[in-house]
């Protein structure tokens, strides 16, 4: 066995361990707990610590440096917050999850399922994403997810075991195309996440907090392709360890003369993403280097969340 391997045993067992606890916490006891977890971030981790200050003081430059930190410390939380929840969710049944959750907005999506075409849910790493996952099919269709995998094979199945218990389906990016499109031709939902640096050759350049950004195309390429409706959804923290999933207007295609349509695209989806995270800064990935100089080819720092396995063959790929 090689230490890799050892690494990734030790990882598995401390989830099984951590699991078995919070599995038995009260929410209001696992919310301080994930509180707790993310400040231990926060003091330890002072690379992402002063990433995600820069990108706060860069993002909003009329906000004082203290208040771009106390915006870091409180995103640091809210993450912490966020691994011992989707945990925690990994214990209870579908009831018990629904307990957890409002719902606000979600006859938009049966609205736009009437048209046969599918529907195309996209959201960002801001609120509690995850569970928003989870929480969707127990009031609508099922879903499909694309994700990557993570390098360590145990903590993936556990993810995707996570992701699937309550009807989801799982899309990995490698052959992605193909899968998608079925199922749209099926008339059922698929979920992409837009706020992730991607290579240049795979991205479209669009504003992200006044600042250009390298953006995934997958989300205007297929509306664009399929005619499926295109739907934001963001899963917001309304206290007592309760969620409430906000599905927002339809975002319309633009104009069939348009010069650059998927640029144009991909801009209107990203302006409902930053008008989201301009209202909850903190519950936004200010750790990731969303905005990068392609010329000095920067790498986001290692260590903080477990890794995902990179698709060498694009984003999306047939």
């Amino acid at each position: 066995m090689t230490l890799l391997q050892i690494r990734y045993r030790i990882e598995y067992a401390a989830l099984v361990v951590v699991r078995a606890v919070v599995g038995a916490l009260p929410d209001r006891v696992s919310w301080w707990l994930g509180s707790m977890v993310g400040f231990g971030f926060w003091a330890l981790d002072a690379g992402h610590r002063r990433l995600a200050v820069r990108q706060l003081r860069a993002a909003f430059p009329t906000r004082s440096d203290a208040d771009c930190r106390a915006i870091a410390r409180r995103t640091f939380i809210h993450f912490g917050r966020l691994l011992v929840l989707l945990i925690k969710f990994s214990t209870l049944t579908p009831d018990q999850i629904r307990e957890r959750v409002e719902y606000d907005g979600d006859d938009r999506v049966r609205e736009a399922l009437k048209r046969g075409k599918g529907a195309l849910l996209f959201s960002g790493h801001f609120g509690f994403w995850e569970m928003q996952g989870m929480a969707h099919p127990l009031v609508l269709p099922p879903m499909h997810v694309l994700a990557r995998p993570l390098d360590n094979p145990d903590l993936h199945r556990w993810l995707e075991d996570t992701r699937k218990r309550t009807g989801n389906g799982v899309i990995y990016r490698r052959g992605a195309v193909r899968r998608v499109l079925r199922a749209l031709e099926q008339n059922e939902c698929v979920a992409i996440m837009i706020d992730q640096h991607i290579q240049p050759a795979d991205a479209v350049m669009v504003d992200f907090f006044d600042r250009p950004a390298a953006t995934t195309t997958a989300l205007a390429a297929l509306a664009l392709r399929t005619g499926a409706p295109v739907i934001p959804v963001f899963a917001l923290p309304v206290g007592g360890g309760k969620l409430r999933m906000i599905y927002d207007h339809l975002v319309e295609p633009p104009a069939a003369d348009s010069e650059q349509p998927i640029r144009e695209f991909t801009q209107r989806c990203t302006d409902v993403l930053e008008m989201y995270v301009r209202r909850h800064p903190h519950l936004w990935l200010w750790m990731h280097r969303r905005w990068r100089d392609p010329e000095t080819g920067e790498e986001a720092l290692a260590g903080m969340f477990p890794r995902a396995q990179k698709d060498t063959a694009g984003e999306l790929s047939e």
